[in-house]
């Protein structure tokens, strides 16, 4: 998942699961090899988003924010991409991968010949075998009891589907590797993707001689082993290259720092404000786009993207969704609306440490959250009946949604109870800082609405609000006690569950680690049955409410609008929004 971040698992730059949210008429994917438009027609379109970019490496713990997954949607190409109807599209003309064997299950992906990065270099072996080292875990030997190992490199995702496979097999041509899973695995078909970041850049940057020597230390170092931890400082090298090289607001002076192998390329960036892209001409392996050239404004304020709509300073705006901005949008003459509900929800999460450290008081902040009046202030004025969302890992009007919220404790926080929060509390008064995106209008009311009502039972409540650029790259930083984000889901697979909420993934701010939850996970994602899969996701979905997690607030609707000359625009529920057909696009 994605914040206003990304759960990391699908798309056209293996959008990692669940991401991060700042804050969709539906039509049916095209096949990519058709090239959607095909045919370069040029033309530009600004297009106005609301977080501003941080990171070339959306695939990292700190770089997974929805802004940086979309300008890797942008600039990246991969086996595969989910459409608006949430269905995986394979893009063969990158490459193709294969079940060749059910027991065990054996899977075998090939990069076709020709597909390069920007600089001229072949996506070949070197790049599947640093997605897989990254992607698996492989080497981490962190042992948090002991206090010994390393976790290496701080993926987004969850590492137990490609956990469940042992070291790949490379072909002689550098082209196709072949994964052996120990177990067969539900996820299988979105669970491995080529990452952001280029292995012959990350081998010399992180001190080796080339991406062979790359392809040599992954090939040749032992799997990880927390019983028996070791130093391993070539390793360790590349993989702090790997997650914090690419972290930046300008556009570096070092070209191989935003390689591209997709359709655009990164021009020119201006801290806080934009990112201009152009056409990659040397791309040819996958959608071709129509537009020669994309710029992205970041306008946090949603009034200050309807004006710029109007202005026309921008062709395209995705606002926080509020009745007045529908309104102010609907008052302009000459543009499109697209709105619908989407695959993302805001929450509030308590760290299980410091101040949270004892469940009383994560259950007695919890029973003051006021999450009716959020509702009611954020997502009431343009869907009356909206109603606070009662599940962490089941969106509203699924069939596990339904199954979950009888019995999984949420109904217990369905109202505030101040006199059961200070029952809990005897007399305490906890001082809790609360993080979130203080350019974010949602986030800022949702804070304010929860501070008034925790000070009631006794909280001393402390803003800690940072601004758009800087609380995502805060997260699991320990200067926080509970944070307000969205998560953005791709609506496809089970590998987001362990991917927020399992024990040791990277993706897991707050600490939270459960027995029973970590069984039901562990089984999930070797599970295959829909049915079975929805049980096992309710255990995990009960322990958060049972052991003070945090609560949801409720599920996100989205606005995006456009200039009528730009054609081609269907709203999208997911990760990427807006932006997942930009290929077919074109300026009338």
């Amino acid at each position: 998942m994605r914040f206003g971040r990304t759960s990391k698992a699908v798309g056209v730059a293996a959008i990692a699961a669940l991401a991060l949210s700042a804050c969709a008429e539906s039509g049916g994917g095209e096949d990519p090899g058709t090239g959607g438009e095909g045919e370069a027609s040029g033309g530009a379109v600004t297009v106005a988003e609301v977080n501003p970019f941080t990171s070339f490496n959306s695939d990292s713990a700190t770089g997974n924010v929805d802004i940086n997954g979309k300008v890797s949607y942008l600039t990246h190409q991969d086996f595969y991409y989910v459409n608006d109807a949430l269905e995986v599209i394979r893009n063969e003309e990158f490459g193709t991968y294969e079940v060749t064997s059910e027991d065990p299950l054996t899977v075998e992906y090939t990069i076709n010949e020709g597909v390069a990065w920007s600089d001229g270099e072949p996506v070949d072996a070197g790049d599947l075998l640093l997605s897989w080292a990254v992607q698996s875990g492989h080497f981490d030997d962190e042992n948090p009891e002991a206090e010994t190992g390393t976790t290496y490199f701080a993926y987004a995702g969850a590492t137990d589907g490609l956990g469940l496979t042992g070291l790949p097999e490379i072909s002689e041509d550098g082209r196709t590797m072949t994964l052996e899973y120990t177990e067969p695995y539900a996820d299988y078909e979105i669970a491995f993707g080529i990452l952001d970041t280029p292995a012959h850049v990350v081998a010399t940057g992180g001190g080796l001689a080339d991406e062979d020597a790359l392809v040599e230390l992954i090939q040749t170092a032992p799997a990880g082993d927390p019983e028996s931890p070791e130093d391993r400082p070539e390793l360790q090298a590349v993989a702090e290259y790997w997650n914090t090289a690419f972290d930046t607001t300008t556009l570096p002076s070092d070209p191989a720092l935003y390689l591209s192998n997709g359709p655009y390329i990164v021009q020119d960036m201006t801290p806080d404000q934009s990112m201009t892209l152009v056409r990659n001409e040397d791309y040819a392996w996958g959608p071709e786009p129509a537009l020669d050239e994309i710029t992205i404004r970041y306008i946090g304020d949603a009034n200050a993207q309807v004006q710029a709509l109007q202005n026309g300073e921008v062709d395209i705006v995705q606002p926080q969704a509020s009745a007045d901005t529908l309104a102010s949008l609907e008052a302009i003459d000459g543009i499109q609306i697209l709105e619908g509900e989407e695959l993302s929800f805001d929450h509030i999460d308590l760290n299980y440490s410091g101040v949270f450290e004892d469940e009383n008081v994560r259950r007695a902040f919890m029973y003051t959250i006021p999450r009716d009046s959020i509702v009611e202030s954020v997502i009431g004025p343009l869907d009356p009946e909206a109603e606070p969302r009662n599940s962490q890992i089941f969106d509203i009007g699924t069939e596990g949604y339904d199954a979950a919220v009888p019995v999984n404790g949420s109904q217990e926080f369905a109202e505030p109870n101040i006199d059961m929060a200070k029952e809990l509390l005897a007399g305490a008064t906890p001082e809790v800082r609360i993080m979130y995106n203080a350019d974010n209008p949602n986030r800022v009311d949702a804070y304010t609405l929860i501070a008034e009502s925790a000070e009631q039972a006794g909280f001393t409540v402390v803003d800690g609000g940072l601004p758009g650029n800087e609380w995502g790259s805060a997260l699991g930083g320990g200067t926080y006690d509970a944070t307000i984000f969205g998560w953005v889901s791709p609506g496809v697979g089970v590998n987001g569950v362990p991917q927020l909420y399992g024990c040791d993934s990277a993706s897991n701010f707050n600490g939270f680690c459960d027995e029973e939850a970590q069984a039901a996970m562990d089984e999930l994602i070797v599970t295959i049955d829909p049915a079975e899969q929805q049980e096992l996701q309710i255990v995990v979905d009960t322990r958060l409410f049972e052991t003070g997690y945090g609560l949801p607030l409720f599920q996100s609707i989205g606005i995006n609008a456009a200039d009528e000359a730009v054609q081609g625009l269907t709203f999208n529920p997911g990760l990427v929004g807006v932006w997942w057909n930009f290929w077919e696009w074109s300026v009338a």
